[in-house]
């Protein structure tokens, strides 16, 4: 099934985000964690490409191929421009084709930590344009509710999204926020811009204020008043401040699908017990 038919069924799509073990590590190392996510029949999963521009395209790959194979999941294989010449994209879509793979979430990813990144593709536009050239792929590409961190405009945003729009994007995910009007403005501002496909709300739980101030920085993503409160509150607990950040990450999603927004993606950091959780609550649980 390609994604973009998902969003046609009238209902609030729901999905997961799982990213490769460490090179280290062996992909075994993961399959607990999908047989818990697979229990769950989310939408779609999508897998990462590897942190850092670090690559990791076979593991993810191999992925993809498992949570179709096993679990009857349609995968969503991320790409990225950092990683992949025109040579290299050609034979990662052969593989793709091969093991039936054919959703891919097209990124610029983050620099090389080390060595220059590739330049087949400047931006995520190119690539996806370059993936549509094969009718058979589904393309999805990032979106951002308080505008890409190395953007200084407004403006610039919705530009860079019909500009992805018009190279063949089928839908959006976005990157994590912690204030639902940030999404709900974007895909105001968005629409009047042109933008017509689906826009997808991505959310992850605060587990510890280390990854807090890490996402700040990395995404440049803000934190509402009472959000502070809660991590001042439960800061030096991590047990708690799980508790009460799972909470309030409940009632984001909450709000947004009786909002009615396109989907909803979780980020779920390869924590199975966090996405049982929250499913459990959007499937009708309670807090």
């Amino acid at each position: 099934m390609k994604i973009r038919e998902l969003f046609q069924e009238n209902k609030t799509v729901m999905s997961l985000e799982v990213f490769p073990p460490k090179k280290e590590s062996g992909l075994e190392t993961i399959y607990d964690t999908l047989q818990a996510l697979g229990s769950l029949a989310p939408d779609f999963v999508s897998i990462t490409y590897g942190a850092g521009g670090s690559g990791g395209c076979n593991q993810t790959l191999e992925l993809a191929a498992t949570i179709k194979e096993r679990y009857g999941i349609e995968p969503l294989h991320h790409l990225t421009c950092v990683n992949n010449g025109t040579e290299d994209l050609s034979e990662l879509l052969a593989g793709m084709k091969a093991a039936d793979v054919k959703n891919i979430l097209a990124l610029r990813g983050d620099l090389p930590e080390t060595g220059a990144p590739r330049e087949d593709f400047c931006y995520a536009k190119d690539l996806v344009a370059a993936i549509k050239r094969d009718p058979d792929f589904c393309v999805g590409a990032a979106c951002y509710p308080e505008g890409h961190i190395s953007q200084a405009e407004d403006q610039e945003n919705y530009q860079h999204l019909l500009e992805k729009e018009q190279a063949g994007a089928d839908f959006f995910i976005s990157q994590l926020f912690f204030d639902n009007d940030c999404f709900y403005r974007m895909v105001e501002e968005a629409r009047k811009a042109g933008v017509t496909k689906p826009l997808v709300a991505g959310i992850m739980p605060i587990l510890s204020k280390a990854q807090v101030q890490k996402m700040i920085f990395m995404c440049g993503s803000s934190l509402p008043s009472k959000l502070i409160k809660l991590i001042h509150r439960y800061g030096d607990n991590p047990q708690d401040l799980q508790k009460a950040s799972l909470e309030y990450a409940w009632q984001q999603l909450g709000d947004l699908v009786a909002h009615g927004v396109d989907g909803v993606h979780l980020y779920t950091m390869n924590r199975p017990e966090i996405a049982l959780q929250t499913f459990d609550y959007l499937r009708g649980g309670s807090l």
